[in-house]
Order: structure tokens, then C-alpha cells, then sequence
């Protein structure tokens, strides 16, 4: 694969390579963190000097079905030792999906001092790189971050309404079983309480999966990219666009391959997803 500043993005400084990573093992300045879907995998073995950030019991409100408050994330960011000057690296299992979801929620409370490692665990794994068992102790912080805005980033079921009466763009990255409504979830997962399937209306189902590489998980140059999206769905980059998937881990990823590598000037992320949509009363719903 290519040097990632060769590869056309728009922001390519939003992505960091397996070597930029292990050159900055060391540096006091970064945090890595890692997010999985499978929140065993970090105990198994991670990154030298990577902290674990639990998606269900670190960044989720307990109760209700929201993301943590600002207070939660303080008691966060301190725990691991971050401050608002420390550079925030992200990498997963599932070519990264969930740190896609790590980083687009702490882009809820402003920390822009975030990046990617380019093809996650996996590519770190085929390389060879050194893993470890060691849970790092950093000396906790005091950071203190704004109240949560999640009218950047996020929608919610009145603003998917409004954009499928508008004609907004609308892509759905679930599978194209999910899409059509033959399947309620992905092969081998357990079916998350949708009692309806199908698609919302004018959605383009984009899976997910497109935008890498599978040999490694990195993502594919913005050519491919532009091909895709822009190209072959015909999505507008200077209109708004909302990602959707079941709960908002896939199309997070989607989220930020938009938003950052290929520049769309405004890309939100719809988590309700489809447990919530194929749940509600009386909205529309295609297959």
C-alpha cells in the first residue's frame, strides 16, 4: 500500500501507519488506545503502552440509551492520561470499526487531537510487531472538555425524517441482506430487536467493508474512494450526508472515511440505526 500522504485524501494527518506508531511507542505525547468489538482481545495482547477503552462500558451511559456526559468523559480522559494537548491514537479489531466509533464519539466533546492507525490490529498482527499483556498505569490528568455537541456529528430520528422528506443523502453500510430487509443482522450475530427489515427511504446501501483493503484493512486511496461514493452512488461531497448501520459502529467508519479522507463538507452519523428505525411506529420503511 502506498505512503498514506500519497494516497490523495483530504486530511491524510487524520491516519497514522504501523510505523509511525511503533517509532512513537515511546513518546509521552501520544496515547494509543485500543477499541474492539471483541473486549477480550486487549487483555489477550495489545500494542506496548496502549490503554483500553471498553465501547459498551466506557464510552455508553449505563442507563439510558446515550453516550457518556461531559463528566464522564473527564473521568475518562483523566483515568488514562490524556489532556486536551495528547494525541489520541485509535486502532481496533474489525478493521476498525469500533476505534472509528471511539474517535467520532470523542469528537463529541471536541478532542481533535485524534487519529487512526491505518489497518488497526490486524495489519499490526501480520506484521510481526511486538504485543504485550502489560496494562500501562499513567498518571491520571485533570482534564476538563466542553459539553457534549452532538449537532456536528450526530443526528437523530427527527433529522433522518426530515432528510428523507428533503431528499437527503442517506447511505446505509449494512450488508445488502440487511439492506433488501432478507436478514434483521449479520451473518452470526444475534438480531438486536429490530422487528422490521428493509432500508429507509432513499438510502444507497454502501457496505461498509468497500472502503479497505481486506488483505490488511487499511483504507483504500481517495481515488477508489471517490469512485465509490461520489462516482458510483453519486453522493454530492458539498451536501450533507448520513450514515447509518444497526447501532452505529459501521457507519461510523463510514463516517470517517467521508469526513476526513475524502473531505465532505458535513457527514453525520445516525446511531439509533436500524434497531431503532426498524422499532419505530409508523415511519416509512422500503425494501
Amino acid at each position: 500500500m502506498t505512503d498514506i500522504h500519497a494516497r490523495g485524501y483530504a486530511h491524510p494527518d487524520v491516519l497514522v501507519s504501523t510505523d509511525w506508531v511503533q517509532d512513537h511507542l515511546d513518546n509521552p505525547t501520544v496515547r494509543l488506545v485500543e477499541s474492539n468489538e471483541d473486549t477480550l482481545l486487549y487483555a489477550a495482547g495489545h500494542v506496548p503502552g496502549a490503554v483500553h477503552v471498553d465501547w459498551t462500558a466506557d464510552l455508553n451511559d449505563q442507563l439510558r440509551r446515550d453516550y457518556i456526559s461531559r463528566d464522564g468523559f473527564e473521568a475518562l480522559m483523566s483515568r488514562i492520561g490524556v489532556t486536551p494537548e495528547t494525541l489520541v491514537v485509535f486502532y481496533g479489531d474489525k478493521s476498525n470499526w469500533w476505534a472509528c466509533y471511539a474517535l467520532w464519539v470523542f469528537q463529541l466533546f471536541g478532542h481533535e487531537r485524534a487519529r487512526i492507525m491505518d489497518g488497526g490490529r490486524l495489519k499490526w498482527e501480520k506484521e510481526g510487531r511486538p504485543m504485550t499483556r502489560d496494562v500501562p498505569r499513567y498518571t491520571p490528568t485533570a482534564y476538563k472538555a466542553p459539553e457534549r455537541n452532538d449537532a456536528l456529528h450526530r443526528v437523530f430520528r427527527e433529522d433522518v425524517l426530515a432528510a428523507v422528506k428533503a431528499g437527503g443523502q442517506l447511505v446505509d453500510v449494512r450488508s445488502p441482506e440487511e439492506y433488501s430487509g432478507t436478514r434483521l443482522h449479520m451473518p452470526d450475530y444475534p438480531n438486536e430487536g429490530a422487528l422490521r427489515g428493509g432500508h429507509i427511504p432513499g438510502a444507497k446501501n454502501i457496505p461498509w467493508a468497500r472502503a479497505i483493503n481486506p488483505d490488511d484493512g487499511t483504507f483504500k486511496d481517495a481515488d477508489a474512494l471517490r469512485t465509490l461514493y461520489v462516482d458510483g452512488a453519486g453522493f454530492d461531497p458539498s451536501r450533507e450526508v448520513i450514515a447509518y448501520c444497526r447501532i452505529g459502529e459501521r457507519s461510523s467508519h463510514t463516517w470517517f472515511a467521508l469526513k476526513y479522507l475524502l473531505g465532505f463538507s458535513v457527514v453525520r452519523n445516525y446511531d439509533g440505526s436500524w434497531t431503532e428505525w426498524g422499532n419505530l411506529v409508523n415511519v416509512p420503511i422500503e425494501k
